[in-house]
């Protein structure tokens, strides 16, 4: 019997529901790898299957996120070896845990100038970035964006890969201070929304034409804002639900609005396959080692107090992100 530690939850709910229990982690399969984690990402996304917003048959484990070592691969298994730093950012959930089985194609290498906790904080939220802007919408030099939650984990890495493309990033904060560290990771300008009216200032410094694309990850409370920002055949990215799920949306707002379009993408749909994962991730590695993106000091925590990271991952007055070490 392969043994790990892992937390797991039999039903959804707060975080109180986070068990810390022995599994079974069995040998690898064909096209499979067993990985040793060295640390966790703690990213919303949890949440959501916690809470039970997205379902999955239950018990189940939680996470996606995690860099560490190959401990053992099964045949057919070639990009990568027994010992070889690794990290992941899809499912199957499973992450929060001391070791566990992975489709192996999910796995990237870590370069040496990229330390298994950066690749643990960024992979996912990296991943991210580099669908939205590559590929969601392909960003070019010049253009003016809004991003939501801009002090974030994804915020704060769209932040420092626009100042890097040459984009200027209008993001979003709920305090001053969460507006500090979003211009000093590379925005061009932060609306504090609680003080401010966001539409109001995107028309100020857009001289009044607008935007030709938001990406919201915040959902429900800024879907409306996020639509008003937008110029005629803008394109509006709703990536995340953090206040909660759209719903009850009609398309003829669209077409009130100015004819615009919408999409609701996820890194699922866009890192298919190895070869796809393997480019974005070596993308996103290179500007990790090379200091232009810098990962934000992270918030550190036992595998069993996942619970306690949760709490603080509902917790608004934090930037950055969150990592559990088995």
């Amino acid at each position: 019997m392969r043994a790990s530690r892992a937390i797991r939850f039999h039903q959804t709910g707060g975080p109180e529901v986070l068990r810390y229990e022995t599994v079974d982690v069995g040998n690898p399969g064909p096209a499979e790898a067993v990985v040793q984690h060295k640390c966790i990402g703690v990213n919303f996304i949890d949440t959501y299957y916690r809470t039970g917003l997205y379902q999955t048959p239950l018990p189940a484990g939680l996470g996606f996120e995690a860099a560490g070592i190959v401990e053992d691969v099964g045949s057919g298994v070639t990009h990568v070896k027994v010992g070889d730093r690794v990290a992941y950012a899809q499912g199957p959930l499973g992450a929060y845990s001391e070791r566990r089985v992975i489709p192996a194609w999910q796995l990237v290498k870590v370069p040496p100038a990229v330390s298994f906790e950066q690749a643990a904080s960024v992979l996912l939220k990296g991943l991210t970035v580099y669908y939205l802007f590559f590929e969601t919408y392909r960003l070019s030099r010049g253009e003016t964006i809004l991003f939501h939650a801009a002090a974030g984990g994804v915020g704060l890495i769209a932040c420092q890969w626009a100042r890097h493309l040459g984009v200027d990033l209008i993001g979003t904060t709920s305090t001053g201070e969460k507006a500090k560290i979003a211009r000093a990771h590379g925005a061009a300008h932060v609306i504090d929304y609680t003080r401010e009216d966001v539409v109001a200032r995107v028309k100020e410094l857009t001289g009044g034409k607008l935007l030709p694309v938001v990406y919201d990850g915040v959902g429900r409370s800024t879907w409306e804002t996020s639509l008003d920002c937008l110029r005629p055949r803008g394109l509006m990215v709703s990536f995340g639900n953090a206040s909660g799920p759209v719903t009850g949306v009609s398309l003829a707002i669209l077409a009130q609005r100015g004819s615009l379009y919408v999409t609701r993408p996820t890194l699922g749909a866009y890192m298919t396959d190895q070869r796809k994962l393997a480019e974005a991730s070596a993308n996103l590695f290179d500007l990790v080692g090379s200091g232009v993106i810098k990962t934000a000091e992270v918030g550190t925590y036992p595998l069993e107090e996942a619970r306690r990271a949760h709490e603080k991952l509902l917790d608004r007055e934090r930037a950055g992100g969150l990592l559990l070490y088995p």
